[in-house]
């Protein structure tokens, strides 16, 4: 690989049967403490990194690959074999979060809080808490206290 081209981070699901590449670099990193990240999760917070759309690209498995949508607003991707959650299109938005957790090389640089008003686990770590979402997603934009 030249020093010119984008860096690509390989990831699978659990099992390994679905495999992503994330090609470049996410446009923001970040935890999620909204009550929906939280229980897909399974977690008391939701490590994510966000890309554009076509940045991302299932290598292999995709016919492993479900979606779940609670709302048009996230359609969250999992591997059908063993469960395990690769990633959610938000088309609105027009990015993929792809879970930190899934891409082992990206060194994870979280950025910022978002919907912290809904945290259960409260972090002090210097970084902003957005009450909800940034202004320029549709959120408020608001900062709670750390």
């Amino acid at each position: 690989m030249s020093s010119n081209e984008p860096r690509k981070y390989q990831g699978s699901c659990f099992c390994g049967a679905v495999h992503i590449t994330a090609t470049g670099a996410p446009f923001a990193m970040g935890y999620c403490h909204c009550k929906d990240c939280r229980a897909w999760s399974a977690g008391p917070v939701n490590a994510f990194t966000l890309w554009q759309p076509e940045a991302v690209e299932v290598t292999r498995g995709q016919e492993y690959l479900r979606s779940y949508n609670k709302t048009e607003a996230s359609h969250r991707q999992y591997c059908s074999k063993c469960g395990g959650h690769v990633m959610t299109d938000h088309p609105a938005g027009k990015f993929t979060d792809v879970y930190a957790a899934i891409l082992p090389d990206l060194e994870f640089e979280p950025g910022l809080h978002v919907n912290y008003e809904s945290a259960v686990l409260r972090i002090k770590d210097g970084l902003p808490k957005l009450k909800d979402f940034p202004a320029e997603m549709g959120g408020s934009g608001d900062t709670l206290p750390e």
